[in-house]
């Protein structure tokens, strides 16, 4: 259950926790400013999973209230708040993705509406009386705007004691994030404290780095592997991280173990193995998570296909454009390039949908014009149009 983790605070409490010989209630907050569950999130829905198989209750909680409010964890600004119709796209989203990691029968899937709305400006003051200005500066985000005069609105200061709450609510033993939570997970533990609970163990673990090789995966960044892309595409952006990341997606992304981290580390370093092997092997095991080993070795296959061939594939799917809706969105989604309307939505925003050199970033784009083109879906996939 903590294998891998990167701090465990504190490491004798959940051993405490554990000897109680009851189940434990372990928790997972994620918030909604997209509905995308990525790579990076995965890191900790398969600790929760792990948590569930031993017999614990495993509570998926969706910030649907705090959401509103936006994480301002390593932001130099505040965050855009969504609106209600962004949060119940993402909602619905979540439910749609998680269960290829959870036993969705066995996993309790909570808002934090329900206990945070109900509190009213009364409860809201009484839970902001709980915790003092200069203990919410001490957070590196916030220190650093407030000493380069940045603004820091008060709902910011806000969403450190929501999420703390929500530990509250759920009498959490156990709750599991990334260390740039920290400060927030710690806050849980403080209130926890106030209201008279025994504190949560916090199990944090690294962040896992976006595609870029430089910043945190991050859904609002763009740099980020979904869950639900579909094999080819999730194979197609793993390969394209930067060699000196890939003993950590090695770890995070592909959940291997120690030892074979290890292992490629030292390849790197010796150069004993090719760097593209080494990924192309990382980019598999990942792929295999989610969509099993006959998938992941097909997604390979064809990556390397089209990559190394430079060619569109012979086997390139193909679709009559009169069967149906023949706007871009409906074609890709009917076609299978997308598993939802949502997911071809955001596949045109991300420019990931082209014909030629030209990207189709209309989601309604008629596709009748384009009779006899071949779409690029990402990098490597393909959708020839036909009458």
């Amino acid at each position: 259950m903590t294998q891998g983790a990167a701090e465990v605070i504190e490491l004798s409490e959940l051993r405490q926790k554990l000897s109680l010989g009851r189940p434990l209630t372990v928790k997972l907050g994620v918030d909604t400013t997209a509905p995308v569950i990525t790579l990076g999130h995965a890191v900790a829905i398969r600790r929760l999973a792990a948590f569930q198989r031993l017999g614990h209750r495993a509570v998926f909680l969706i910030g649907d209230e705090t959401g509103r409010v936006g994480d301002p964890t390593g932001r130099n600004e505040a965050r855009p708040q969504v609106t209600d119709a962004q949060v119940e796209e993402s909602v619905a989203a979540f439910l749609a993705q998680i269960g290829v990691i959870l036993d969705l029968e066995r996993t309790e899937v909570r808002r934090n509406s329900e206990w945070l709305r109900p509190l009213g400006f009364s409860g809201a003051l009484q839970l902001a009386s709980r915790y003092t200005v200069a203990r919410m500066l001490e957070r590196e985000d916030f220190l650093k705007r407030f000493r380069e005069n940045r603004p820091i609105h008060l709902h910011e200061l806000l969403y450190p004691l929501m999420q703390g709450y929500d530990s509250v609510a759920l009498e959490a033993d156990v709750e599991l994030g990334a260390t740039e939570q920290k400060f927030n997970l710690l806050v849980g533990r403080h209130l926890q404290r106030e209201y008279g609970q025994q504190p949560q163990v916090l199990v944090m673990h690294p962040i896992l780095t976006g595609l870029d090789g430089e910043q945190k995966m991050g859904k609002s960044l763009g740099n980020y592997v979904a869950i639900d892309d579909p094999p080819d595409e999730m194979f197609g952006k793993l390969m394209s991280i930067p060699d000196r990341v890939i003993p950590e997606y090695v770890q995070l992304a592909a959940d291997r173990q120690d030892a074979e981290v290890q292992a490629v580390r030292q390849a790197l370093a010796d150069g004993s193995q090719n760097p593209r092997d080494l990924k192309a092997r990382m980019a598999e095991q990942t792929v295999a998570l989610y969509y099993g080993a006959a998938a992941a070795r097909s997604a390979s296959e064809r990556f390397d296909a089209t990559f190394r061939e430079r060619a569109v594939p012979t086997d390139a799917p193909e679709i009559s454009l009169a069967d149906g809706d023949s706007r871009l969105v409906p074609v890709l989604v009917r076609a299978g390039l997308a598993q939802s309307t949502s997911v071809a939505r955001r596949l045109c925003a991300e420019g990931a949908v082209r014909c030629g050199d030209e990207k189709l970033t209309d989601p309604d784009t008629d596709l009748r014009e384009l009779v006899g083109s071949t779409l690029r879906v990402g990098k490597h996939r393909f959708l020839r149009l036909q009458p």
